[in-house]
C-alpha cells in the first residue's frame, strides 16, 4: 500500500540539490538534556541533596535538577557536530562522578524501587523567591500528577537549522515572507510535522517496555507479569512515553495548536489562566503552606507534556510564551528520547545524527494544518506506537484509513536518504547515511529495536527489569572511572562554573526585596 507523493517536499528537496549550496542545511546547532535518577549502591533512590560541589541547582547551567532533589539534568551548550556535543556529556558525566560517592546514576528512564511518593524528594533550589517558585511548582505536580511519574526521566534534543539556510529558504520555496515571522512559521510547519510522524522516533529509539512493579503501585494499572518484579507490555516500544508515563491522562483533554505561533501561545496563555475545579479542590496555599503555584489548568507553561516544544531562550524572569511571543522561535526541543540503558551517555551519535535528518524532512515535507479531529487521530498513533510498536501487522491510523505502520516507516527512511546525502556532503565515512541505514534495518527486522533488545537481555540473564537496569547503572560508573579525564581545562571550567553558581544563588538571594507573595503575583501578571 502506497501513499501519495508528497509533491511539494519534492520540489523542495530538488531545489536544495539544484541551488547551487547543497549544504545549505549542514551546520545546525545541536544540544543535550540529559536526566538521571542519583540512587544508592543497592538502587533505591538517593535521599542526599545535591551535591555542593557540582554547584547550585538554580544557577549552574550545566548541571541542576529536574523535578528530584535525586533526578540530575545535565545540560551541554550547542556544537554543530555531534561527535564534539556527545563529548562534552561524556565529560559532564565524568564530572559528576568524581563528586558522587558511592551512589550512581540510573541507566534507563524508567525508575528503580520506589516506595511511594513520599521516597521521591522535591527539589529544593534555596530561598530566593524565584528559588521557592521551582520547588512550589514541583510539588503541585506532585499533587496533580503523583510524584512516580516525575520520576521518569529522558533525553531532549534540542536543535535549530543554520541561519545561511534561513537566508536561502524563502527562495526555495517560493515564499514572499522573510526574517524571523517566516522562520517561525517554518518552525510550525516542521512541529505538525512532527506529530504527524514522530510515532517513528517511539520505534526506533524506545527503551522502555519494561518496568518495575513498584512504579505501578497504588495506581489503578495493571499489565502483565513478566518476571519477578516486573511487569511490561509484550510489543512495547516506550511506557515513559505512552499514557502509562510521561503522556498523563490528566492532560488528556488539553489541546493545543501548532497552526501557527499566535495559536500556540494563545492556547497555551489560556490553559495557565484558567481555573480547573479538581485542582481549586486541592487548596494553594493551605495552613501557611504553598501546595501548589495555581488552581490554573497549567501552573506554568512547562507543566504542558509533550513531544517536542517551539522554543526561544528568555530573559531573567520572562515567562517562555512571553519570549516566543517577543522574538519567535529559535528552536525545537524534541523530548521523545527515552534514556538507553546501552549506551554510558544515554544517546549516541547515530540516533542524534537520525533525528537531524528526520527534523529536516519534517521541515521539508508539506504540512497541512492540523484540525482537532486530525489531532486525536495523531496522539492516538503515537500512544499505539509507544504500547504496541512491534506488534506483527500493527495498523496506525492515516488520512482516514488503516496503513501499516511498516510501510508507512519504510516510506519516510526511503524519503530521508536524499536529505542524509546533503548533510554527508563529501565526508567520505556518509555518516547520516550510515545512520539512517542502521535505523532502516530495525524497520526490517523488529529484533534490532532498543526495545526489543532489552527484553532479549532480560530473558537471557533472568534478571527483573530492576537487576539489569543496577547492573547497567554500575558498569556505566565503572566506565566512566576508568575513562582517561577530559583536558584540564575542561575540568577546571566545571569546577569553576559550580563554584560560580554557589555564589552566583547567595546573590540572588540577598537581592530579593519582595515577599514571595508579590514576587509570584508579578510573575503571572508578567
Amino acid at each position: 500500500m502506497r501513499a501519495a507523493i508528497d509533491r511539494k517536499f519534492e520540489q523542495t528537496l530538488a531545489a536544495l540539490v539544484n541551488s547551487g549550496e547543497p549544504g545549505l542545511i549542514r551546520g545546525g546547532r545541536k544540544g543535550l538534556e540529559k536526566e538521571s535518577l542519583r540512587v544508592t549502591p543497592d538502587g533505591h533512590i538517593a535521599q542526599t541533596p545535591h551535591p555542593r560541589a557540582l554547584g547550585s541547582a538554580l544557577t549552574n547551567d550545566n548541571i541542576t535538577t529536574d523535578y528530584s532533589e535525586a533526578l540530575i539534568e545535565l545540560v551541554t551548550p550547542t556544537f554543530t557536530t555531534s561527535w564534539e556535543l556527545l563529548q562534552y556529556l561524556t565529560d559532564l558525566h565524568q564530572f559528576v562522578y568524581q563528586h558522587l560517592g558511592d551512589e550512581l546514576l540510573w541507566a534507563t528512564s524508567m525508575p528503580s524501587i520506589i516506595d511511594g511518593d513520599a521516597s521521591i524528594p522535591i527539589a529544593q533550589f534555596g530561598k530566593s523567591n524565584v528559588g521557592r517558585m521551582k520547588t512550589v511548582y514541583r510539588n503541585g505536580l506532585g499533587i496533580r500528577y503523583g510524584r512516580v511519574m516525575q520520576a521518569i526521566s529522558g533525553v531532549h534534543f534540542n536543535y535549530s537549522f543554520p541561519q545561511k539556510m534561513w537566508d536561502a529558504w524563502p527562495d526555495l520555496v517560493q515564499s514572499r515572507e522573510r526574517g524571523q515571522p517566516f522562520i517561525s512559521d517554518r518552525y510550525f510547519h516542521l512541529l505538525r510535522n512532527y506529530r504527524r510522524h514522530g510515532w517513528i522516533v517511539l520505534y526506533l529509539f524506545g527503551v522502555s517496555p519494561v518496568v518495575c512493579n513498584s512504579f505501578l503501585r497504588g495506581r489503578n494499572v495493571t499489565l502483565p507479569r513478566l518476571s519477578k518484579g516486573t511487569s511490561y507490555e509484550p510489543f512495547a516500544t516506550s511506557l515513559r512515553m505512552s499514557d502509562l508515563g510521561y503522556r498523563n491522562r490528566n492532560q488528556a483533554g488539553l489541546s493545543v495548536s501548532v497552526n501557527s505561533l499566535d495559536e500556540y501561545v494563545r492556547d497555551l496563555t489560556r490553559a495557565i489562566s484558567t481555573p480547573h475545579e479538581p485542582y481549586e479542590k486541592l487548596g494553594v496555599y493551605v495552613d501557611g503552606d504553598w501546595r501548589q503555584l495555581n488552581a490554573n489548568i497549567l501552573q506554568i507553561e512547562n507543566e504542558y507534556y509533550s513531544f517536542i516544544r517551539p522554543k526561544r531562550v528568555a530573559r531573567s524572569g520572562e515567562k517562555p510564551t512571553k519570549a516566543l511571543r517577543r522574538a519567535g522561535v529559535e528552536y525545537v526541543e524534541v523530548r521523545a528520547l527515552d534514556v538507553s540503558a546501552f549506551d554510558p551517555v544515554g544517546v549516541n551519535q547515530n540516533k542524534l545524527r537520525f533525528l537531524e535528518v528526520f527534523l529536516a524532512l519534517c521541515l521539508m515535507k508539506d504540512s497541512p494544518l492540523i484540525d482537532a479531529s486530525e489531532q486525536d487521530v495523531l496522539d492516538a498513533n503515537h500512544v499505539t506506537v509507544a504500547r504496541r510498536g512491534r506488534e506483527p501487522g500493527l495498523m496506525l491510523q492515516r488520512e482516514g484509513r488503516e496503513f501499516p505502520m511498516q510501510a508507512w516507516a519504510r516510506e519516510l527512511v526511503d524519503s530521508m536518504e536524499g536529505i542524509a546525502e546533503l548533510l554527508d556532503g563529501t565526508d567520505p565515512a556518509r555518516p547520516y547515511t550510515a545512520a539512517l541505514a542502521v535505523q532502516a534495518a530495525k524497520i526490517d527486522d523488529v529484533s534490532r529495536t532498543p526495545s526489543a533488545r532489552m527484553l532479549a537481555e532480560l530473558e537471557r540473564t533472568d534478571e527483573s527489569f530492576f537487576d539489569l537496569a543496577l547492573r547497567m547503572s554500575r558498569l556505566h560508573k565503572e566506565y566512566f572511572l576508568a575513562l582517561e579525564a577530559p583536558n584540564e581545562g575542561r575540568l577546571a571550567e566545571f569546577k569553576a562554573a559550580a563554584e560560580e553558581s554557589l555564589e552566583a544563588q547567595a546573590a540572588v538571594e540577598a537581592a530579593d526585596r519582595l515577599s514571595f507573595e508579590e514576587y509570584l503575583a508579578n510573575y503571572e501578571r508578567g
